[in-house]
């Protein structure tokens, strides 16, 4: 996976890593989302800009999880949207804007309103009975 992110960075315009100083890092970890306090959300990746600098973390296990199933190619492919996806954070970050990091927010309330619904169905048909 290290080799493919090389590869996808590599087609990406130099320009986008502008002021990236910290650069992109792959861990080995998993990283479950803290805004989902029942787990089952996973953190692929963050940007950051603190003390440290700005840079991206991307999250070996987290990916491996989401994508497990994925072939060589499709992994490739959605590594990178979301190489893509954390450098306009970093990006917009540079300009002061905080679009996608609203599309986020929206994204995310969009998926809890979803697993709720889904609970209710499941505990109105019995599903969720013991």
């Amino acid at each position: 996976m290290s080799e493919m992110l090389d590869e996808v960075a590599e087609e990406l315009p130099k320009e986008v890593f502008h002021k990236l100083n910290g650069g992109v890092s792959l861990l080995q970890e998993t990283k479950l989302s803290k805004a989902d306090p029942e787990g089952g959300l996973y953190t692929l990746g963050e940007y950051h800009h603190n003390q440290m600098g700005r840079y991206i973390v991307l999250y070996y296990g987290s990916i491996s999880a989401v994508h497990r199933y994925d072939s060589k190619e499709k992994l490739k492919v959605n590594l990178k949207k979301l190489l893509t996806h954390e450098l306009t954070h970093h990006l917009e970050s540079l300009a002061g804007e905080k679009d996608l990091e609203v599309k986020d927010k929206m994204d995310l309330d969009d998926y809890f309103r979803t697993k709720r619904r889904r609970s209710k169905r499941r505990a109105e048909s019995g599903e969720l009975r013991e």
